[in-house]
Parts: C-alpha cells; structure tokens; sequence
C-alpha cells in the first residue's frame, strides 16, 4: 500500500477541492442512511446541494457527544448484521458511547494507523511493541494492531504494565519502536535502574506516545518529555486520535505537530460562538470524519482544545497538522480568578523527582466554586516537600490548591485502574 498518501502533498487548493468532493459524497451518505442527521436536516431545513465548500458547513448545526449518548442507536448507518466490532468511550452523561465498525470501517483504521505510524519513521519490517491494551472495548489497541499488519510491521502484543516483562520482551524480541502511555516509559526506566538493565544499549530507537501530551505548545519538550530523554537517549512522538473520529494526527520526523489526513477528516477549530478562530488562536476541534460507514460523524465537536498550524512542514506534507492539546472544554477550571486547564497542572507535578504517583481531583466547595486537591504520594519523607509542591503552584500558576498526601498502594489502584487505557490523573466531581 501507498504509505505516503500523494493527497497529502498535493497544494492546499487541490487538498480543499478533494475534501469538498468527499463531504458531498458523505451529505448524501447520511441523507439516505442516518436517521439522526435526517431528522436534523429536516428540523433545520437543510438542503444538502447547498453545502458546496468546506465553509458552508457553518450552515450545519453541531453535533456533541450527548446527541450520540442521547440516540447512540440513530447514527448507525448500518444494521447490526454489518458489525464486525464494537468499541466504547466514555460518556459525558454516565454510560459508555457504543461505536460499531463494519469491515470497511476495520479497514479504514488499518490504512489510518498505518499511514500515519508511517509518519513517525516506522517502517515495513521494524519490530513494534505495543505496551497499550487492546481488550475491554478500547478502539486503540486494535487500531494499532491492524495499521502495523497493513504495513508490514512485526507486532509483540505486550499490553501495559509490568515493567519487568516488557524488559524480557524488548531483550528477547529486539523492537525498534514502542506505542506507550509516555509516564510508563519513567515507570520502565526506573526499574531498569533499580535492577541493573542496561536500558540504553537495548534495540529501541523511539516510542509513538499516546494518551499524555510530551509537547508545549511551541513544539519543545514538556517536563515529562524532558525526564525521559534525560535517562534515554530515544525519540519520542506525539499522536492524537479519538474513537469518535476513527482517525489519528501523528508527528512526522520534524515533529512540529500531528498531521492531518485530509482523505479521513475535515477539521475545525471553532471559538464558543461556533465560528472559525482565528489563524494561530486556539479552539474546540470539531470533525467530521470521510468514508466512515457504520456511524459516521458531521461536524462533531470533540471538546479539545488545539490549536492549528498551517505553516509548511519540510517533510513535504502540505497537511494542517495539530498542537498539543491545551485541554479539554469541559476540565476547564475557574480557580480564584484563574482558568487553568490539567495538563498545565501535570507539568508541574511532573516536575518532581520524588512523586510516585499522583491524582488531580475538582470538586465544588459549599458556596459553589471549584476547588482543586491535588492527592500524591511521595518516597520523600522530609515534611517540607508538600511546602515545596504548594509553591511550585504558587509560583507557576498563582494558585496554592490543597495537597493531600495518600499511601502509593491505596493511589496507584485509583490512577492506574485495569479498566482504564492510561493513567486517571483527573477527576471531575462537579
């Protein structure tokens, strides 16, 4: 297969005519065979044959993930017959959003991962462990499996945790590239430290980086990516992906964002009012994905904030390519005059050598404002040290949330739950 999609090379105007011909393919698509956007066509008076270009899509009301908790079942465009998967994500409302995928659907995610592991250097032929779980309904685990099989990849199915085994793997099997949650990477490397594994001499070059960020938002590394490299000399690379979009933005080798893959996705960045931002402000992305079958999705907002980059990369792409997500609508925090988002919390927390894991917890206080617990635990002993994280805050973001210190047995069965893909770092009781 073309791991190098020549649509992605091609000029923005050509780019822009061929994304108008797959979003007219896709309004008839759901005019025939989606009951939910029939019915919002018909309530907002919609005539498909006006949606010409990319901007008339502002003339299509947004969709959020509680229309599709709301009436899961009226987005399938299929029937149940054609289901060959099911896959879940969390609701904003309590229960799970079910997504099915049909075969053409299963072999839409394989050409996306491929294509877009691709960006990151992998090869045909190079040996990938993937440290990411692949059960319990979760879309990512088998994307990754599927796209490293399209393009000729060897696969070792590790799943995630136990450093000790993924030692075993990497010595035994000798992968090039891991698909990991980055924070298991310190996890990885201090056991390697604590038992005498000569880490730095084994076979793996570089790690794709899933489910935490390890960029600023000017490209340079964050805390996180920086006490990685500081132990291990590998590279690191950022994608971004959702079930709802059945797509993924990833990092080529200049790594100054995830790019686009204009045959799989429309996107914009939308401001509160649902207008365009402006070119380098950030907003909510909203997507509408292409030649999805089974539940295809029309300008659905997916509730990150990012920002996008438009400039010309030296790969040759001439795609748009996302940022570090800022953070996410919903997880936005009003803290005594200060809008604060998780991960500029997690920055500074990961900026403590002595944390073992830790936990950031909003809730709303007696008179209704957000108050922010930060739970941790710690191998440091000394009494200063929770002193030490309160002005670290203090100084900056110019908050003092409280700090809470919990034993690491009774926080790490919290943060790392087996029913989760990656560490729960955040918690929203509001």
């Amino acid at each position: 297969m073309e791991l190098f999609p020549l649509i992605e090379k091609s000029s923005i105007q050509d780019i822009k005519k061929f994304q108008e011909e797959k979003l007219h393919e896709l309004l008839q698509y759901l005019e025939m065979n989606s009951p939910f956007y029939q019915k919002l066509f018909k309530e907002n008076n919609i005539q498909i044959s006006d949606i010409k270009t990319l901007e008339d899509l502002r003339k299509i009301p947004t969709t959020s993930k509680n229309d599709i908790q709301q009436n899961n079942d009226d987005f399938f465009c299929v029937s149940q017959t054609h289901i060959v998967d099911y896959s879940t994500t969390s609701g904003t409302l309590g229960d799970p959003v079910t997504f099915g995928l049909s075969e053409n659907d299963m072999e839409r995610i394989a050409y996306n991962e491929a294509i877009s592991l691709a960006c990151a250097g992998i090869q045909k032929g190079d040996v990938v462990q993937m440290i990411t779980t692949i059960d319990k309904r979760f879309i990512a685990g088998l994307a990754y499996l599927l796209g490293l099989r399209k393009m000729g990849a060897s696969v070792i199915r590790m799943g995630p945790g136990i450093p000790e085994l993924q030692w075993d793997s990497i010595f035994r099997y000798k992968p090039k590239y891991l698909i990991t949650v980055p924070s298991f990477l310190l996890k990885m490397i201090d056991y390697a430290e604590k038992h005498g594994i000569d880490y730095k001499s084994s076979s793996v070059i570089g790690a794709v980086c899933i489910g935490e960020s390890i960029k600023n938002q000017d490209f340079s590394d964050n805390i996180l990516s920086q006490k990685i490299k500081e132990k291990w000399n590998i590279k690191l690379f950022s994608t971004y992906a959702s079930t709802e979009m059945s797509t993924a933005f990833t990092e080529c080798e200049f790594q100054i964002g995830g790019h686009q893959h204009p045959e799989l996705i429309i996107t914009e960045i939308l401001d509160d009012e649902e207008n365009p931002v402006k070119e380098g402000e950030s907003g909510e992305l909203t997507i509408t994905t292409l030649g999805v079958e089974a539940l295809p999705l029309l300008r659905f907002k997916t509730g990150d904030l990012v920002k996008a980059h438009y400039e010309p990369c030296e790969c040759g792409r001439n795609t748009m390519r996302l940022g570090p997500v800022v953070g996410r609508k919903q997880q936005m925090i009003k803290y005594k005059g200060t809008t604060l988002y998780p991960p500029a919390m997690n920055d500074i927390l990961n900026d403590f050598d002595g944390i073992l894991c830790y936990q950031i917890v909003i809730q709303s206080n007696e008179i209704g404002l957000d108050e922010i617990i930060i739970k941790l635990s710690t191998e440091r002993e000394d009494e200063s040290f929770e002193g030490e994280v309160r002005d670290h805050f203090r100084a900056k973001l110019r908050v003092s949330p409280k700090i809470e210190i919990v034993n690491f047995d009774v926080l790490s069965k919290t943060v790392f739950n087996p029913n989760s893909r990656k560490p729960i770092t955040f918690v929203d009781l509001r």
